[in-house]
Order: structure tokens, then C-alpha cells, then sequence
């Protein structure tokens, strides 16, 4: 009888990374990144964590588009709390008519001041408000939409010196937060269009603790190959912050192609070192070089390996098909392991859906191309990013709401748990999940939505 070991080694098939380059297939990149890639884990300044695109709830004809970067913030990391790079350039793209190109593009461009700097603290007194004074380390950004319908882009700023809410130190430092500092950066920048930058709780909410140890989901403990007492899910990112970009744009702004759906992505850049003399005494910065990117959740963290990941970080949509990692998405590890590791699950390995790629064309459809009637745009290049109907309602993958819970959609969609497939959407696969269903903090009722962060007290 083949040992649990044995049985785990045969669940895994290893795939090279020339392979990955050369398969001629769909591909796919970003995902919700909480240290997903081996060089976005290293720079958590620039790593994206989660993207999220809906309808805005109390504003039925603006699109709410948020990005966060800098996981797993530890609220009470001072004195030098988190903050958005000054040298990092972060971006929400947007595909108004499916090209895989971005049509419009909204770059935010940061800077610090430090106040006082013969003092270790973040702040010398209660901060009370955006400009006050004993606020020492005071963030602040340029925001530049970018046309990209013409032959050449078009820059258009919409505000420079735009502020950064500080680090929630804690009540006595910052004794109402919300009120004082994070409400009043929100910002009208023209043309019905609101901004906002700064920390916020990490609305993510997944059990990263027992995934990650060999695919464990707490609530299936006892079916699993190496059987664990059954648990309630544990919540890994709360208590966590993130920094928050969020828009809210005029959905007509957006659908001047005449298509309702949208293709919304985000990438963050950092500027290449140019060394002007032959001793290298001299250097300066080239051109911006991109090193995270961010569509639908979950797809470079789990679907994507390790010897991939990294590329995906620096690929563009529009080369999806020419780089050619479709492979993992036609032919997921982890739709080969959830039988493995769940004896007695079983879980489709071909499903045609007119892609014409052979394999899970289900998870490529919608991964990559939208639903049909749904969110997939009258002319389409497959290609990894959140799509969203906007005359509908939203909510994954239909975009993504903040409460959706996209881990156990991606788990049940991976076992087949769609009407792609009925014969597979039953039990258990269409029950699969890490028994956490909701953030651990409520959200907000008004933008950007995104929860108080936690406080370091």
C-alpha cells in the first residue's frame, strides 16, 4: 500500500520552467498576493495584495476600483510605521473593450516629509487632523489619469500634494481616527471622480495557516489523507492592515467604448539604476520596471508555481497568450491534489467550453475571458484580470465586493462545483471551504469602504 508520502509525491507533477515559457496556451498573473512570488515577497512595499472592482453600493453610477499593497502589516510597528514607497509608482489599469490593453490608467506618485527630525517619534503630540503639526512623518501624492485610446498616451493630472492619513498609532495619538485623518483624505479630484490613499484593515479574509500546511481546510480536517480533529477556520490576515488606493470613477468615464464590461488590473513599478561612468561612481534612474501585477484573486498564490511566479509579476495582459503559462490554468496542480489529499473527491480534468485549449476551459473562461452573458466583453483576449459588467450587479466574479468570499469560490470552482459542470456541483465539492466567511471588522457604508485600520495600542 503506497505510504501518505507516496501518495502526496504522485499528486504533484513537476513542470519545468522552459516548459512554462515555451507551451503555446493562455496564461495568467497576478493574484490576491500575500507574499505569493519569491521577489514580491522580498519588497512588500510594491507587493499587491488584493484587487477589488464593484459598483459603487451608494453611487449606482460610479465603479469602485480598489488596490492594496504591503501585506500583513503589524499594527503596532513602530516608530517607523508602514507607509506607500516613494519610490514605487502604482498603477489601476483599465480595458474598456477587452484588447488586453489598458485604455485609461491611474498612476499615484508619492512622497514623505519629515517634520522634525531630531525626534524618534512618529508623532509629538494627539494628531488631530491632516495638517497637524505634531504629525511628524507627513505623506502625501500626485494622482495622473492616463488616456491610452489614441496613437499616444494622454496625461491629465487630477491633484498633486493629495494626503496620506497617518499610521492609526493608537487612541492616544490619534484619538478619532476615522473622523479626523482618514475621512477627510478622501478627496473630489474632478469630473465626479474621488480619491483616496492610506491604511486601512486588510479586508482579506482567508485561513493561510492550514491551506498552506498541505492543503488542510479545518471544517474537512477528518477527511483529509493525513486526518486532523475537525476546527473551526482561523482568520490569518485579521488584526492585519494594508494601504488602501481606491477610486471612484463615473462608470461613463469608463465604457466610452460602448461595452458595460470592464477589464480592471493594478501594477506597481520601480525605476531601473542606469550607471553613467565605467567606475559606477555615477548613476541614475532609468525606466520604470515592473514588478507586481494584479488581476483575480488567488491565481499566481495558488494556480501559478514557484518557478513562474516571478515572471508573471513583471508580464503584461496583452502578452498572456504569447508567454504561454495557460498550462497551470487548463491544467491546475491544485485540481490534481484535492483528490489526493480528500480521498474519495473527485474532480473533472476535462471540460470543454469553446475555448478551443483542451483541459479546464471552465477555470480559463472564468479566469480569463469572462462568462459568457455575464462579464465577458463583446471582443475578447484572453487574459488574466477582474472583469465586471457594470449594468449588473457585482460580486465575484463579476467583479469582486469586499465581502465576497473568493477562497471558497476558487475552491469549488477548481473541483468542478459550476454549472459548467453539474455532475461535479454536489457534495462535497460545492461545499468545499476554509470555514472563514467574513472579515474580521465591518466595512464601510460610504468610500472607500475599506475598514478603519487597527490601531497599534
Amino acid at each position: 500500500m503506497p505510504t501518505q508520502r507516496a501518495m502526496i509525491r504522485r499528486g504533484l507533477p513537476l513542470v519545468g520552467l522552459t516548459a512554462a515559457l515555451f507551451a503555446g496556451s493562455l496564461t495568467v498573473s497576478g493574484a490576491s498576493s500575500h507574499r505569493e512570488a519569491p521577489l514580491s515577497s522580498q519588497d512588500p512595499t510594491s507587493d499587491l495584495t488584493d484587487v477589488y472592482a464593484f459598483v459603487s453600493p451608494d453611487r449606482s453610477d460610479s465603479v469602485t476600483l480598489i488596490a492594496n499593497v504591503i501585506p500583513f502589516q503589524d499594527p503596532a510597528g513602530g516608530p517607523n510605521f508602514y507607509r506607500f514607497g516613494d519610490d514605487v509608482l502604482y498603477e489601476i489599469n483599465v480595458d474598456s473593450d477587452g484588447d488586453a490593453l489598458p485604455d485609461k490608467s491611474y498612476e499615484f506618485d508619492f512622497g514623505t516629509i519629515t517634520t522634525n527630525p531630531n525626534t524618534f517619534l512618529y508623532n509629538t503630540n494627539q494628531v488631530t487632523s491632516l495638517n497637524d503639526a505634531d504629525q511628524n512623518i507627513v505623506q502625501f501624492y500626485s494622482l495622473t489619469e492616463v488616456d491610452r485610446t489614441g496613437r499616444r498616451p494622454v496625461r491629465h493630472s487630477l491633484g498633486h500634494f493629495l494626503p496620506v492619513p497617518p499610521a492609526n498609532v493608537g487612541p492616544r495619538s490619534m484619538p478619532n481616527y476615522e473622523d479626523d485623518l482618514a475621512a477627510p483624505a478622501v478627496k473630489d479630484v474632478g469630473g465626479g471622480i474621488k480619491a483616496f490613499a492610506g491604511p486601512r484593515d486588510d479586508p482579506f479574509f482567508v485561513d493561510l495557516g492550514s491551506i498552506f500546511d498541505l492543503g488542510g481546510l479545518r471544517p474537512f480536517n477528518t477527511a483529509h489523507l493525513i486526518p486532523l480533529p475537525t476546527e473551526a477556520g482561523k482568520d490569518y490576515v485579521a488584526g492585519k492592515n494594508v494601504h488602501t488606493l481606491a477610486l471612484q470613477i463615473p462608470i461613463s468615464q469608463l465604457t466610452e467604448q460602448g461595452d458595460p464590461v470592464l477589464g480592471i488590473w493594478a501594477s506597481t513599478y520601480r525605476q531601473a539604476t542606469r550607471v553613467l561612468d565605467g567606475n559606477g561612481g555615477q548613476s541614475a534612474k532609468g525606466k520604470w520596471v515592473q514588478v507586481s501585477r494584479l488581476g483575480m484573486p488567488l491565481v499566481n498564490e495558488v494556480v501559478m508555481p514557484i518557478g513562474v511566479k516571478d515572471v508573471f509579476n513583471s508580464s503584461k495582459p496583452s502578452m498572456d497568450l504569447a508567454n504561454g503559462f495557460g498550462q497551470y490554468v487548463v491544467n491546475p496542480e491544485l485540481g490534481k491534489l484535492i483528490p489526493v489529499l480528500y480521498p474519495g473527491v473527485r474532480v473533472p480534468d476535462q471540460v470543454g467550453a469553446g475555448l478551443g485549449t483542451g483541459g479546464r476551459e471552465d477555470i480559463a473562461t472564468i479566469f480569463l475571458t469572462g462568462i459568457a452573458g455575464v462579464n465577458r466583453p463583446a471582443k475578447v483576449t484572453p487574459s488574466e484580470m477582474i472583469r465586471i459588467n457594470t449594468s449588473t450587479a457585482s460580486g465575484f466574479p463579476n467583479g469582486r465586493l469586499l465581502t465576497d468570499d473568493v477562497t471558497d469560490v476558487a475552491l469549488r470552482v477548481i473541483a468542478g462545483a459550476t454549472a459548467f459542470t453539474p455532475e461535479f456541483n454536489i457534495a462535497p465539492n460545492n461545499q468545499l471551504g476554509d470555514g472563514v466567511d467574513a472579515n474580521d471588522k465591518p466595512f464601510l457604508t460610504v468610500f472607500p469602504y475599506v475598514g478603519t485600520p487597527e490601531d497599534g495600542y
